[in-house]
């Protein structure tokens, strides 16, 4: 069963999505395999660089096609930006090439463990709303910067579950569950860190309202079996988190009645 059965759509920036999982375009070990696994994942929004529509980088140009013919709604990325000016020039380029206002902003602050620098997100994030981008930002599971960020004019949130393809999965709870309590009325992806589809059924069993992965799908044995089995538990994890998750207890609670059971005990 799909969530679209269940008639529950997902809407970002006015646009109405019956899937839930974003999946991205980059490190599949063929064309093919990405095309499948975009198939596969069911997913209508697909991220991109703006290096893919360079015919001079690796057939930049060939591959932008092959995600076009997708049908899916393009997502182009600041990926590799370290400044405000660099990622503002980044995404004026995209909407130029890739003919939308639409961009997942990222400003990367560590080469480490490619952390977004909260500051610089924070500015680029602004000038480009101002400028009418439909920004949805990479950022950390920091609640004031997800409320600054709501502030300038964010009207989707995609903080990290953990760092850019480590596959640590979502790594800070507590951060993620106050950030979800705190702005419900906010949409919010889980972006980066994911490893296996049963973090991504977590991450929508506690709320949140998408998931958006690349290396997880592209770095699989066989991607495009593992994009669906990522799209069967996001959408698993988003019917229990509607159906209500049952409230954790520290005692036992005996699912069976023991009145009116046709036998007794006697105390020893």
């Amino acid at each position: 069963m799909t969530l679209a059965n269940n008639n529950d759509s997902l809407t970002l920036y006015d646009e109405t999505f019956t899937s839930r999982f974003l999946l991205g375009t980059a490190l599949y070990p063929s064309p093919q395999a990405m095309l499948d696994s975009i198939a596969a994942s069911r997913s209508e929004i697909v991220t991109l660089g703006l290096r893919r529509q360079s015919p001079e980088e690796n057939g930049g140009a060939a591959v932008w096609q092959l995600i076009k013919s997708s049908g899916c709604k393009l997502l182009p990325n600041t990926a590799g930006c370290k400044s405000v000016k660099e990622a503002i020039t980044t995404a004026e380029m995209s909407r130029e090439l890739f003919e939308t206002d639409w961009l997942k902003l990222e400003v990367i602050g560590d080469d480490y463990n490619l952390q977004p620098d909260p500051f610089a997100l924070l500015e680029a994030a602004g000038e480009l709303i101002k400028r009418g981008f439909k920004v949805l930002p990479y950022c950390t599971d920091d609640l004031v910067l997800c409320q600054r960020l709501v502030d300038v004019g964010c009207k989707v949130l995609m903080p990290w579950g953990s760092p850019i393809g480590t596959g640590q999965g979502l790594l800070n709870r507590y951060n993620l569950r106050t950030i979800r309590e705190r702005l419900p009325n906010i949409p919010m992806i889980i972006d980066a860190g994911l490893g296996a589809p049963s973090q991504a059924m977590e991450a929508m069993e506690m709320g949140f309202d998408g998931v958006l992965l690349n290396t997880a799908v592209a770095k699989a044995q066989k991607p495009a079996l593992m994009a669906k089995s990522f799209a069967d538990a996001i959408d698993a994890g988003r019917m229990a988190h509607s159906a209500g998750l049952m409230l954790k207890r520290q005692t036992a609670s005996a699912s069976t009645p023991t009145i009116g059971q046709p036998f007794w005990h006697q105390n020893r």
